[in-house]
């Protein structure tokens, strides 16, 4: 690998040799595709049988609630993962920490498998339910902002954005992985998929562990890490300087997550508990619709970061939350149809329009940010913060349906809402695609602009 270090000609762009980086790519995707993969199934867990495993009620939507109220529990622990782990990011690596980062993901999860439900050990089944989705709070708090800040500091400068999209293609691979785990599953019988069937999607995270270790030792540290080693640039409390020198940034980094947050766990979390629960849709339906709007979004992640590298990560931004804002409404009219046919393509325009060309700029905008210094720790910390504010959508979903008596409209003000929330941060936020990675301290795009 020829990096900026060996002092030849290519290595002034401070960018990684073709070979090595695609070896980031796919470290990258395939992390961030197993990490997520062990997220997700936490929530399409929750939406289908959690509900009567760990918090059985003789009111099935009261059991919903509260098994989304423990899925929230993981984002509020977010942050604190994101400053954790962002700091040992900014002061050992970012390649060590996403070795620390997948074991805690991938084992905790795992362990869920292993639960005996309420039914077993009482109350002590969803006490340890929760403190398992503590842990993957924390490991979860990490994993994207590391994965993308690795891709951002190898990548060339000029298509930063098509690679950093990368990162998300792997969330939306986790995605798609855990949703078909549950649709396989969901072909037993009722008395097979709660007393067994439930279980094999989490178990089947301890097998990758290995695969995801064995990927992410074979990438090399990014080059501009290896710099400020080398120029002892590494300070003590990446936090506190980030709070000191990045202020706007980071107010605006917390609430440009907020509505993505939220449209993510209402489309792959909320929209299953609804559509099944409420509207009587088959639940291999909505799973598939799930799985086809992942797959759609998949596809279009390196064209929407491609594109961001020729107009910029602002413009993106800003379609994304207006069309999302207005297209919620006739979302919801499309699922109340509750013909297979129509709530896919809800899904499907929903996301490939909406969703995906902010989520695709994400990574790299999020990078471009802050300095090298605290790139990490600014990268996490904001977008968790974010993150935690709107974590708890598919339980505040589920209590305005079942206060409306199922009418989602107070559902779609919501989101339209927290649209509007994230629209005022990618107003007031800089056009970030021209920032140097290289630069370690506050830059001419940074927090005092």
């Amino acid at each position: 690998m020829t990096t900026r270090p060996t002092g030849k000609a290519a290595a002034n762009e401070g960018t990684t040799e073709p070979r090595g980086l695609r070896r980031v790519v796919f470290g990258a995707l395939v992390g961030t595709a197993l990490e997520w993969y062990d997220f997700f199934i936490y929530g399409t867990a929750a939406a289908l049988v959690f509900n009567v495993l760990f918090f059985p009620q003789s009111d099935p939507a009261i059991g919903t609630i509260t098994a989304f109220a423990t899925f929230g529990v993981g984002f509020v622990f977010r942050p604190l993962g994101g400053i954790l782990f962002g700091h040992i990011g900014d002061r050992i690596g970012r390649r060590a920490t996403l070795i620390i980062t997948t074991l805690v993901m991938g084992l905790s999860t795992g362990v869920i498998g292993l639960l005996p439900t309420y039914e077993t050990i009482g109350v002590w089944a969803p006490v340890l339910l929760v403190l398992l989705r503590v842990l993957q709070g924390l490991g979860a708090g990490a994993e994207f902002g590391g994965a993308s800040t690795l891709l951002a500091e190898h990548a060339p400068a000029h298509r930063r954005g098509y690679y950093c999209s990368y990162a998300q293609t792997g969330v939306q691979v986790g995605l798609v992985l855990a949703t078909v785990s549950f649709l396989l599953v969901g072909l037993l019988d009722d008395e097979q998929l709660y007393s067994w069937g439930w279980r094999v999607p989490f178990l089947v995270s301890f097998l990758m562990i290995g695969v995801a270790l064995y990927v992410r030792l074979r990438v090399e540290e990014s080059p501009v890490f290896r710099r400020m080693l080398t120029e002892q640039q590494v300070i003590k409390l990446p936090v506190l300087e980030t709070l000191r020198s990045y202020p706007r940034n980071l107010l605006i980094g917390v609430g440009a997550h907020i509505a993505d947050t939220a449209c993510a766990y209402l489309y792959a979390t909320f929209t299953v508990s609804y559509a099944t629960s409420t509207l009587g849709i088959s639940r291999p339906v909505v799973l598939t619709g799930v799985i086809i709007f992942g797959v759609v979004v998949i596809a279009l992640q390196p064209v929407y970061g491609a594109l961001s590298d020729r107009i910029g990560r602002k413009p993106l931004n800003l379609f994304s939350m207006v069309f999302t804002a207005v297209f919620i409404w006739p979302f919801f009219l499309l699922l109340q149809t509750e013909q297979p046919v129509l709530v896919v393509i809800a899904l499907v325009i929903a996301t490939a329009l909406g969703w995906a060309p902010v989520i695709a700029v994400q990574p790299a905008f999020y990078a471009e940010l802050f300095g090298a210094r605290v790139r990490y720790s600014g990268f996490a910390t904001s977008r968790e913060v974010g993150a935690a504010l709107a974590g708890f959508t598919p339980l505040i979903a589920a209590a305005m349906v079942a206060a409306a008596g199922g009418a989602p409209w107070v559902v779609a003000a919501y989101i339209a809402g927290l649209c509007v929330i994230s629209l005022i941060a990618f107003v007031a936020a800089p056009e970030t695609k021209d920032m140097d990675i290289e630069e370690a301290g506050p830059s001419r795009l940074g927090a005092n602009r």
